[in-house]
């Protein structure tokens, strides 16, 4: 199988395996190459952090036991004298254990001993235990009444009265404390870290305070900790490189299946459902692409009745044009009257289409619209009154009424231009339907809080299976006996008023007429 590099689940698994690479890295060095230093730095701290405990606590009655504890806790050796040598008190690493921690460290020391005598006699024959008991030396590294003990004793750790002799150049140490500026010297030599500063356990007197401890005790640790990082890491990487895998084709799998959603998105024959919940960001982008091919739906459905509906109201017109101006050029260019006859249907279909193709592309517009525009206080009473003086005088002249019963002081929340459209087409659709009473009664009341708006016609009613469908865009030139313009007049009025959270509705009474109702909340 060829990979692919560039796919999101090889860059995921290979990113998971550097990191992991990277994890490893760290741990190698920090264990293996800085571990020394690390432990050194550590090891000095600590040695300081002592030498100031014990300053600080010089004139205290358990200064003794401070020192033992400190010694014991922290492997170092202590020693105070005065400023030309002399021991005054002695502790190292041993002397602090307690008295049970003092059998446990003799009964060991004591076997390896006898294993050793034992080991001893064994190969020398006769006379060699005499060549290696030497029972009159003294213990070395001691002195004072103990000075004397032999060997048999060497395991027993000394005791408070048991000083352990100054370590060889104690005289250059001296030397150097006192040449310095800050009463401080600090030496590291040999893997042996020498620290000495001056301490005052009254008033008078002046000590020396002299500190070491062994470096670099973690070599042979170090050879350890390699060979069990080498079976780590070895196990540890096989184990990451399974399941970095795992992880990365767990998390392609949702993106793959994304992917194939959006190609197929707006297609009406898909209908494969992502399944969420793996994580929040997928989710959101799968509901984006759910949206997306929704409003792809809605828009290609528009389309489809654009093309069904609006290219024959346009083909009529269309074709009167065209055939009224070849009848001027071949006809009626000679005849004055009948010329300007044709002209004027020309000029009233041209102003159809006109209007036809302007409530198209308004309708379109609100359709596109993503946001609710900003809504503000509109005076409903005067968009409605303007709309109905602009009616009355021309529907004067074709023989109608238009009565306005119109409360002032009304206003509800929106655009007043867009409340104005939708005032003038659920009028302009009245006096269209009116039939022959050529009266319109146009009310605007405050009703519980809310602004309502009624239009009344003396028309032939509406049946009331088709009160719903009314509202739909092209229902009213496809079923109503082709008036209007091109049927999306009731459309864009529904559209506006739903925009700004109202409601519409239609009462209707075959043979009666009809009342179309807006109601929205007042302000």
């Amino acid at each position: 199988m060829k990979l692919d590099f560039k796919s999101f689940k090889i860059k995921l698994w290979l990113f998971f395996l550097l990191f992991t690479a990277f994890i490893f890295i760290v741990l190698w060095l920090l264990q293996t190459v800085f571990i020394q230093n690390f432990y050194n730095y550590m090891l000095i701290d600590n040695t300081k952090t002592a030498a100031d405990t014990i300053a600080e606590s010089c004139t205290d009655e358990s200064f003794g036991d401070t020192i033992d504890e400190l010694s014991l806790s922290n492997s170092i050796l202590v020693y105070i004298t005065d400023l030309n040598g002399e021991i005054i008190y002695s502790s190292d690493q041993f002397k602090g254990l307690s008295s049970k921690e003092h059998r446990k460290l003799n009964d060991t020391k004591s076997v390896f001993f006898a294993r050793e005598s034992s080991g001893n006699e064994t190969s020398g024959g006769e006379g060699s235990s005499s060549d290696t008991s030497k029972p009159d030396e003294p213990a070395p590294g001691y002195s004072g009444s103990e000075a004397s003990r032999h060997y048999d004793d060497v395991s027993r750790p000394p005791m408070p009265s048991e000083y352990r002799s100054l370590p060889e150049g104690y005289g250059e140490f001296l030397t150097a404390l006192e040449s310095s500026d800050s009463g401080i010297y600090e030496n590291t030599t040999d893997g042996l870290y020498t620290y000495g500063r001056y301490i005052y356990p009254d008033d008078e007197e002046c000590c020396v305070l002299y500190i070491s401890t062994t470096l670099d005790a973690v070599g042979p640790a170090v050879d350890i900790i390699r060979i069990q990082l080498i079976w780590v890491t070895i196990i540890s990487l096989a184990m990451g490189f399974v399941l970095a895998w795992f992880i990365a084709r767990g998390f392609a799998r949702p993106v793959a299946k994304l992917t194939k959603k959006a190609e197929h998105i707006g297609q009406d024959d898909y209908n494969e459902d992502f399944k969420k919940g793996f994580c929040s960001e997928l989710d959101e982008l799968s509901e984006v692409l759910d949206e997306t091919s929704g409003k792809l739906k809605k828009s290609r459905v528009f389309q489809r009745e654009l093309l069904a509906n609006v290219s024959h109201d346009l083909r009529t017109p269309l074709t009167m044009i065209k055939g009224y101006a070849e009848m001027i050029r071949d006809i009626s260019r000679t005849d004055e009257e009948q010329c300007n006859a044709d002209v004027e249907v020309i000029v009233r279909e041209a102003d159809r289409l006109s209007a036809m193709v302007n409530e198209i592309l308004e309708y379109s517009e609100m359709q596109s619209i993503e946001i609710v525009p900003e809504a503000e206080a509109a005076d409903m009473s005067a968009v409605v009154r303007r709309v109905c003086d602009n009616f009355k005088a021309l529907y004067r002249s074709e023989g109608g009424e238009i009565k306005a019963d119109i409360e002032e002081g009304i206003f509800i929340s929106g655009d007043a231009g867009r409340l104005e459209r939708a005032v003038y087409n659920l009028l302009d659709n009245a006096v269209n339907h009116n039939g022959d009473s050529k009266e319109i009664l146009v009310e605007l009341k405050r009703t519980e809080g809310k602004a309502k708006l009624s239009i009344t016609d003396h028309g032939k009613g509406i049946p009331p299976e088709e009160l719903e469908s009314i509202w739909d865009r092209y229902y009213t030139y496809r079923q109503r006996d082709k008036k209007g313009v091109s049927g999306l007049g009731l459309a864009i009025v529904r559209q506006i008023v739903e925009m700004y959270g109202g409601e519409c509705r239609a009462e209707s009474e075959p043979g009666k007429g009809s009342t179309f109702i807006i109601i929205s909340d007042a302000l």
